[in-house]
């Protein structure tokens, strides 16, 4: 049987940050729509679960949105679906995104004997006026008692967002906080630099928030990166560091190009050869569902040369990277043109070479979109190999 990850996409929030372009409803529309969105993502399990009766599930991965202000009793209901109409693997990996003002021991407990076993709590600071400034609803204390809450209730695997680049955020603040939430003692830490998106309340105030600019932002990266490798949290991806058996084995479902199915609206799916993702509607979601009427906002098969694109693309987000012979015998694309290039970065230190796999640095990662381009180009004028025979 092959291995399949099911993502769900909580869409509800107590309230929106200020940075945030997630989709999610928050407010008055929240009772309105829970119940009606949990029996149509429940419906819809039901409805596409025939379609993976060759597969077992390997990791399962509620994101949002706030999925612990969904609730314990919807979330519970949604895992107990997926594990009726799917094949769950008694090892599986089964997270669960927080924020520490929607938790509490006596949910974390219902969820944890469920089969919730790796929770991710949104901290993103130990700065009280830092939060407030963002728009987070909870403060650092109620963090601290999320993380005690959880190892109360048995979780073993946890992981804790933080964000740099932030509003007046000096590289001393950011460092120390670093170093106050390794005190707290997590698997795994998430390092996230500051997006100021469009169409966000950040947006219309960026050029007066005081926000680091890029080389700060770099710099904060970099001593992050030195920081918790020092603490026993090893990079494995741009953004992720984990102790060593901690990495997120549902998120490295999109950098290796494995396989997923995605429930909830804007939930994006990559399974049986094609890629296709929901449409960003909730309403139309649950209608679609209740109707038979269609959800997606785009389905599309991926021809081989693109999939060779992605594969580039995400695994050069990893620490492990792409390997020649790997890349030549799954695209039957010549791999020279790449390893060219990837000559060229390593004389800069943004690539190293290690057990025949090219890598990105640290300093690479800082600038790996330029790097890409450069890349997809060289990969798009090569001649594949079938043809040149």
């Amino acid at each position: 049987m092959k291995n399949l990850g099911i993502y769900v996409h909580i869409p509800f929030c107590r309230s929106k940050c200020e940075y945030c372009d997630f989709y999610s409803l928050s407010g008055a529309k929240n009772k309105e729509f829970m119940g009606k969105y949990l029996s149509a993502v429940c419906a819809h399990m039901k409805e596409c679960a025939p379609m993976a009766e060759d597969y077992v599930v390997d990791s399962v991965y509620f994101g949002g949105g706030t999925p612990s202000f969904f609730g314990a009793e919807g979330l519970e209901r949604i895992y107990a679906e997926i594990k009726r109409r799917f094949y769950v693997d008694k090892s599986a990996e089964v997270s669960l995104e927080a924020n520490p003002d929607s938790v509490s021991l006596r949910d974390l407990t219902k969820l944890r004997k469920a089969g919730f076993n790796r929770i991710s709590l949104g901290v993103q600071s130990d700065d009280d006026l830092m939060l407030k400034k963002l728009g987070r609803p909870h403060n650092y204390e109620q963090a601290k008692y999320a993380v005690a809450a959880a190892r109360r209730a048995g979780f073993e695997n946890l992981s804790v967002d933080l964000m740099y680049g932030l509003p007046n955020q000096t590289m001393e603040g950011w460092e120390n906080t670093v170093k106050n939430v390794l005190d707290l003692e997590p698997e795994h830490i998430s390092c996230y630099g500051l997006k100021v998106e469009e169409g966000t309340p950040l947006w219309g105030y960026k050029d007066v928030a005081g926000l680091p600019d890029d080389d700060k932002q770099a710099d904060m990266y970099l001593s992050a990166v030195d920081i918790l490798q020092n603490a026993g949290l090893h990079q494995y991806e741009i953004s992720n560091f984990a102790r060593s058996g901690f990495a997120c084995r549902h998120n490295l479902k999109y950098w290796n190009g494995d396989e997923y199915l995605s429930f909830g609206p804007t939930a994006a799916s990559n399974f049986a050869g094609k890629r296709f993702t929901i449409a960003r509607d909730l309403e139309g979601y649950i209608h679609g569902i209740e109707t038979g009427g269609v959800v997606l906002s785009e389905c599309e098969t991926i021809p081989l040369r693109e999939r060779a694109g992605e594969y580039v693309m995400l695994r050069l987000r990893t620490t492990e990277g792409v390997g020649k012979d790997e890349y030549m015998k799954a695209f039957l694309l010549p791999f020279a043109p790449l390893e060219k290039l990837f000559m060229k970065y390593e004389k800069q230190g943004l690539a190293v070479i290690e057990n025949d796999r090219w890598r990105l640095t640290p300093k690479g990662f800082l600038v790996s979109n330029a790097i890409l381009v450069e890349l997809l180009e060289a990969q798009q004028k090569s001649t594949p190999l079938s043809k040149k025979r």
